[in-house]
Order: C-alpha cells, then sequence, then structure tokens
C-alpha cells in the first residue's frame, strides 16, 4: 500500500506537471488556431483576388470583343468607301471618255459646219458671178439698137 499512496507534494507536483503540459498544449492549440486562422483569412484573401482577377479578366475579354466589333465595323466601312472610290473613279473614268466623245463631236460638227459655211461662200460666189455676167449681158443688150 505503501506505494498507491504518493505523497501530496509528489502529487501536487506531478499535477502542477500535467497542468503545465495542458497549459503548453492549450496554447500550442491556441496558436495553431491563431495559424489556422490567418491561413484562412490568406486562403479566403487569395479566393477574393482570384474573383477579382476572373471578373477583371471578363471585362477585359469583353473589351476585347467590343473593340474586335469596332474594328470590324471600321474595316466593313472602309472596304465600302474603297467600293464607293473605285466606284466614283470607274464613274469618273467613263465621263471623262463622254467628255472626249462630245470634244471630237463637237469638232466634227465645226469641221462639218465649216465645209458647209464654204461650200455656201463657193455657190454665193458662183451666184455672184452670174449676177454680174447676167448684168454684163443686160448692158451690153441696152447699148445695142436692136
Amino acid at each position: 500500500m505503501p506505494n498507491d499512496h504518493i505523497p501530496p507534494e509528489q502529487h501536487r507536483q506531478h499535477a502542477e506537471g500535467v497542468r503545465e503540459k495542458a497549459e503548453d498544449s492549450r496554447q500550442d492549440a491556441e496558436q495553431d488556431r491563431g495559424l489556422t486562422e490567418g491561413h484562412r483569412i490568406s486562403a479566403e484573401s487569395g479566393r477574393n483576388e482570384a474573383e477579382e482577377f476572373r471578373r477583371l479578366a471578363e471585362e477585359a475579354r469583353e473589351v476585347r470583343d467590343q473593340h474586335r466589333e469596332a474594328f470590324e465595323t471600321v474595316r466593313e466601312e472602309r472596304e465600302r468607301l474603297r467600293e464607293v472610290g473605285e466606284s466614283a473613279r470607274i464613274a469618273g473614268e467613263e465621263a471623262r471618255a463622254a467628255a472626249e466623245a462630245a470634244r471630237h463631236a463637237t469638232m466634227e460638227a465645226v469641221h462639218a459646219t465649216a465645209e458647209t459655211l464654204r461650200a455656201t461662200l463657193d455657190n454665193m460666189k458662183v451666184v455672184e458671178e452670174m449676177r454680174r455676167t447676167l448684168r454684163d449681158i443686160r448692158d451690153v443688150n441696152k447699148l445695142d439698137p436692136n
């Protein structure tokens, strides 16, 4: 029985040692909880940052898509303007050809008018010559007593 009985001082020391171990374990657990809470907060912050990054990436994709659509609209407009410019160039070339043809037609008309005037002048000279001749003949007949 003497072994069954532990002196109170030893019992107190043993209890104090157990209490200190328990306190150390509690402090370690408290530190672990603090670290775990820090990790949880850090992980939550990381998740929030990742979500913000995902949201920003989505906004960037939307802006990129809008820019792509705007560039496509600009490209289509430039193509349309190029086609309009080509049509205007063709119309201008056709107008130039028509003006050249009109100039040639005008020159031909001027030449034809000049030829007509020359022929009319020649005819007028013939008529004038015939009048002179007729006048001369009349003058000769007036002198003739018959």
